[in-house]
């Protein structure tokens, strides 16, 4: 890594965390496609590189979320529950099932377009008055299963979906972003380490770029802060049409080049 690649990596860790951060989002759904055409991080060590970046990103944002209180509680505790495991389980797939490129795009795609679709036609179309109850206790900790399975593959460490679909079901904003947070940087503590231990006993890109990752991960870990402190100053329903619309247009670009 020279260092106008490693000065790009530490922007893009910084203003992506500023503006992710709000809603509880580590910012590595958005970093990974920046690691991969950019930055010319290979397949899968591409996974465990954003996975590292939330490790070393993370605490921005929880130290913020933590000097008012939010973080910790029991649905942190159930978050965490179910991503652990799972990103273990996800990691395995990764390096095992779904190595090649196009693979992974289409898993890419298949992942955030979706995704941005629901928050931008969340955010344009507001529901009506609010009927949904919140998840019991084993619903939460399946769905965070699941998640974290994805998480695992995909490099992301499972916030960033588990903040949207939570608050759909009647989670309010404020309890699931440090939730989510905190369980995103637990999750991919676990995720990155066991990435480091199949690289010894598999063959190819499987181990993290340890200095893009620390170099990436240094500027979300000020930009996290950052943005965890400018919450209650941001209007939130443009955040989320922001982050739909990027996911929504990540998910189109990798699609568009899984299928050519």
């Amino acid at each position: 890594m020279d260092w106008s690649s490693g000065l790009l990596g530490f922007a893009a860790g910084l203003l992506i965390s500023t503006v992710t951060a709000p809603v509880g989002v580590s910012g590595a759904v958005f970093l990974l496609p920046v690691q991969v055409s950019v930055l010319g991080v290979p397949s899968p060590a591409v996974t465990p590189t954003n996975l590292l970046f939330n490790v070393v990103a993370g605490p921005g944002a929880l130290l913020r979320y933590r000097r008012a209180g939010s973080v910790g509680g029991p649905l942190t505790r159930l978050l965490v529950a179910g991503t652990v495991p799972g990103v273990v389980v996800g990691a395995v797939i990764r390096v095992f099932a779904v190595p090649g490129p196009r693979v992974f795009r289409l898993l890419v795609a298949a992942l955030l377009l979706p995704l941005g679709v629901w928050l931008c036609a969340r955010t344009l179309r507001p529901p009506g008055p609010r009927t949904a109850t919140a998840p019991t206790a084993r619903t939460t900790t399946g769905l965070a299963l699941a998640v974290g399975v994805v998480g695992g593959i995909y490099g992301i460490g499972g916030g960033s979906i588990l903040g949207p679909l939570l608050v759909g079901r009647g989670v309010p904003v404020a309890k699931v972003a440090p939730a989510a947070l905190a369980s995103t940087f637990v999750t991919s503590l676990v995720g990155a380490g066991t990435y480091a231990v199949l690289a010894l006993t598999a063959t190819g890109d499987i181990a993290p770029d340890w200095l893009l990752g620390l170099t990436c991960g240094s500027g979300g870990l000020a930009g996290g802060y950052l943005g965890a402190r400018l919450q209650p100053h941001l209007p939130e329903p443009a955040l989320r049409l922001l982050l739909g619309t990027l996911a929504t247009a990540v998910g189109t670009l990798y699609a568009l080049q899984a299928l050519r």
